[in-house]
C-alpha cells in the first residue's frame, strides 16, 4: 500500500516536471522572439534617427565649378552667378572638375558632394535601337551608294586605326539626300548593323522646342548620349527642319531653331572630337539646306539616294519578294518595267496590297493580276494625295 502510494506521488511529481519542463521551453521561444523584434525595432530606430537627422540638416546650395586648385580649394559659382573660392571636401578633392555642378553648405559654401551630371530624358525617348537588324541583303538597287557609305562610315568605326596611320581625319558625317521612299532610313540601320553600333534615330523637327536653349541642349545631349553607346551612328532624319539657310530671323521660333543648328554645327566641328560617333542626316530638301552644314568638316559626304531605274527595282522586288509566294506567272522583270517612277516604298505597298488582295480572293499565291491591281490602288492613292506623287 505504502509502496503503492510512493510510486503514484513519484509518477505526479515526474509529470509536473515535465509541465514546467514544457513550460519553461515555450518561455524560452517567446524570449527568443521578443529579443528578435526587439532588435529589429532597434535598427528600424536607428535608420528613423538617421533619417531625420538628414531631413533636419540645413539644406545645401548648388554650385558649378569653375577651377579646381590646389591645397583642396576650388573656384565655384553658385546659382546667383557669384564665384567665390571655397574648400573643397577632403573625400570629393580627387573627383572635382571643372563644369560639374556641386552641393555647397550653406555655412562655408565648402565643397561636399559632387550631383550627378543631368541628362535630358527626351533623348531617352528617341528610337535607340542596340543594333539593328536590317542587313544590305535586305535593300536593293543602291549597290555604288552602299559602297561609299562603306567607305566613309562602315570603315572609321571599323578600322579607325587605318585613319591614324595614314595621318588623316576620317569623315565626320553623310548627307543622303533623295525622294521619299528611296531607302535612306534602312541604308542607315544598315550601316550600323554591319558596325555593330548603336543607332540613334533623330527626326530634325523634334530637335526645334519652344523656350530659348532647350534645342541646342537637346543635341548637347544627344551627342553626349552618342559618344557614351560608341561605336553609334546618329541618324538626323528630314534635318532641314533645323538646317535650313539661315536668314534675319524675325520671330523667336526663328531665332531658337538657329541656335539649335548652331549647337549641332558645334558638335560636329567643335572641339571635343566625334571619336567612334558617326553622322548620318538626310533630307528630300537639300536646295534649302544652309551652305555651313554642307561644308568640309561636318558633311564631307553627299550621297544621292535616286528613285530607282528598271534594274533597281527589280533588285528591290527580288528582296520584297524573297519571303512572299508568288504564282508561276509572276514575272518580276515585267513588273519592274511597268512601275517606272516608283519608289522603294511604293513597290513594297504594291507588294503587301497584292498580298492582301490576294488573301481577300482566296488565292494560295499572288498572281500577276494581284500585282497589277494593287499598282492601280496605289496610284489612286498617290493620285488622291497630289501630283508630286503619282508615278507611272
Amino acid at each position: 500500500m505504502v509502496e503503492s502510494e510512493s510510486r503514484d506521488e513519484r509518477d505526479s511529481l515526474e509529470s509536473y516536471l515535465f509541465k514546467l519542463q514544457e513550460e519553461l521551453k515555450a518561455l524560452r521561444s517567446e524570449r527568443a522572439k521578443l529579443e528578435s523584434h526587439t532588435f529589429l525595432l532597434q535598427k528600424k530606430y536607428v535608420e528613423l534617427k538617421r533619417e531625420y537627422d538628414r531631413l533636419v540638416q540645413p539644406p545645401l546650395m548648388v554650385g558649378t565649378v569653375v577651377d579646381v586648385l590646389p591645397n583642396y580649394q576650388a573656384v565655384v559659382k553658385n546659382s546667383n552667378g557669384v564665384t567665390f573660392l571655397v574648400n573643397v571636401l577632403s573625400s570629393v578633392y580627387d573627383s572635382l572638375r571643372p563644369g560639374q555642378q556641386v552641393a555647397l553648405s550653406q555655412q562655408t559654401l565648402a565643397v561636399v558632394g559632387i550631383l550627378p551630371e543631368q541628362k535630358d530624358e527626351r533623348v531617352r525617348a528617341f528610337e535607340i535601337i542596340e543594333r539593328p537588324n536590317v542587313t544590305y541583303k535586305d535593300i536593293g538597287g543602291l549597290e555604288d551608294v552602299i559602297q561609299e557609305l562603306r567607305e566613309v562610315v562602315e570603315l572609321p568605326l571599323k578600322k579607325p586605326e587605318v585613319f591614324k596611320q595614314m595621318g588623316i581625319q576620317p569623315p565626320k558625317g553623310v548627307l543622303l539626300y533623295g525622294p521619299p521612299g528611296t531607302g535612306k532610313t534602312l541604308l542607315a540601320k544598315a550601316v550600323a548593323h554591319e558596325t555593330n553600333a548603336t543607332f540613334i534615330h533623330v527626326v530634325g523637327s523634334e530637335l526645334v522646342r519652344k523656350f530659348i536653349g532647350e534645342g541646342a541642349k537637346l543635341v548637347r545631349d544627344l551627342f553626349k548620349l552618342a559618344r557614351e553607346k560608341a561605336p553609334s551612328i546618329i541618324f538626323i532624319d528630314e534635318i532641314d527642319a533645323i538646317g535650313a539657310v539661315r536668314t534675319e530671323a524675325l520671330t523667336g521660333g526663328d531665332r531658337e531653331v538657329q541656335r539649335t543648328l548652331v549647337q549641332l554645327l558645334a558638335e560636329m566641328d567643335g572641339f571635343r572630337p566625334l571619336e567612334g560617333v558617326a553622322v548620318i542626316a538626310a533630307t528630300n530638301r537639300i536646295d534649302i539646306l544652309d551652305p555651313a552644314l554642307l561644308r568640309p568638316g561636318r558633311f564631307d559626304r553627299v550621297i544621292e539616294v535616286p528613285l530607282p531605274d528598271e534594274k533597281a527595282r527589280y533588285e528591290i522586288l527580288k528582296v520584297l519578294t524573297r519571303n512572299v509566294k508568288l504564282s508561276k506567272s509572276v514575272d518580276l522583270r515585267k513588273i519592274a518595267k511597268i512601275t517606272a517612277g516608283a519608289s522603294g516604298a511604293d513597290l513594297k505597298a504594291i507588294v503587301t496590297e497584292a498580298g492582301m488582295l490576294a488573301i481577300r480572293r482566296g488565292h494560295r499565291s499572288i498572281t500577276e493580276k494581284d500585282i497589277r491591281d494593287a499598282m492601280e490602288k496605289i496610284k489612286r492613292t498617290k493620285v488622291e494625295k497630289g501630283p508630286e506623287h503619282i508615278y507611272l
